[in-house]
């Protein structure tokens, strides 16, 4: 028999009993919501797919984990969330994202590929071995968490798409279903929900592939099935409810660099020398800690540093922003 030591045991099972008891609560509510949905298409809803409930993910330990970091509670990462299709406000997706279907789900690859591909969503689960990866997670909003994801490594999805060498970014669309997305129009935004990625900072070990946290798949309002995660750039860098990936020549268009440039560059590093034109982005707010604790100055590529700022060395970091 395999007894596992403490050090083998991902973090998200050495989990807090508060946080615990919240993720049972989410859990009842979860439930509760999928029963709306069910009285939904009892009563003449018809929409195709479903939303499974949450299920747990086999996980190994990844050294890119970020060491020493207090996890922020699942309560708060399930409903503390920026997800507009779903509403503006930060506890709307958790109410309202329960009609978004995420079985059946496919990734289309176009662009700049050797040959188009789709993927099934439980082919992209079992296409590497799930690593549990503790990131902090900074948005431009300047509040922070810090949330054990699950996932692999983008650029093991990328090679399996075989982009051409003339492929210089990667575009990722969100879902765009008006029928599932109900409040889409209050956030005032161009959809689909498009981001993008420079080639090398897809490629990046860092940037994951997301399709679970706290050792469960994704609650739809923290993006399932799956999403990106950039742990060194704000949080709106890391598109939810993916759908198509798209590999191109030139710069894509993404929606908050298109909404507000002087606001949102395409690059979106955590740089707290660049403030935001309406509110400083030198310290931040620590969602779940302590209060004493929750105002904390902000790191420099949100501490990850050491191992991408090579990636922008002769960059004017306050011009590309």
């Amino acid at each position: 028999m395999l007894i596992r030591t403490k050090s083998d045991i991902p973090s998200s099972e050495i989990t807090p009993k508060q946080v615990y008891v919240n993720r049972r609560t989410f859990m009842a509510a979860a439930v509760a919501g999928l029963a709306v949905a069910a009285g939904k298409r009892a009563f003449g809803d018809t929409g195709k797919g479903s939303t499974p409930p949450l299920e747990k993910l086999a996980t190994i330990a990844s050294p890119l984990s970020t060491p020493g970091l207090t996890l922020t509670p699942y309560e708060d990462i399930t409903h503390y969330n920026n997800f507009y299709e779903f509403g503006v406000n930060k506890d709307d997706p958790a109410r309202n994202a329960h009609t978004l279907k995420t079985r059946p789900w496919t990734v289309k690859v176009e662009g700049l590929v050797s040959k188009p591909k789709t993927f099934d969503i439980d082919t992209l689960l079992k296409l590497r071995p799930m690593e549990e990866r503790v990131y902090r997670f900074r948005c431009v909003e300047a509040w922070s968490m810090v949330i054990p994801w699950a996932g692999y490594s983008l650029s093991e999805f990328i090679r399996q798409c075989d982009p051409l060498s003339t492929a210089k970014y990667v575009q990722f669309l969100s879902d765009d279903n008006p029928k599932q997305e109900l409040l889409p129009w209050n956030a005032g935004i161009s959809w689909p929900y498009s981001e993008g990625l420079r080639m090398d900072e897809a490629m990046h070990p860092l940037t994951l592939l997301t399709f679970g946290l706290y050792g469960e798949t994704l609650p739809n309002q923290d993006g399932a099935p799956v999403r990106i995660v950039v742990p060194w750039k704000y949080g709106f860098k890391s598109p939810k409810s993916i759908v198509t990936v798209k590999f191109v020549r030139k710069q894509p268009m993404t929606t908050w660099n298109e909404m507000a440039p002087n606001e949102y560059g395409f690059y979106s590093n955590v740089n707290p020398n660049r403030d935001h034109p309406r509110w400083s982005q030198k310290r931040e707010r620590v969602i779940g800690a302590p209060i004493w604790r929750q105002l904390q100055p902000t790191l420099m590529f949100n501490g990850y540093g050491d191992q991408v700022a090579s990636l922008y060395a002769g960059m004017n970091l306050l011009k590309y922003y």
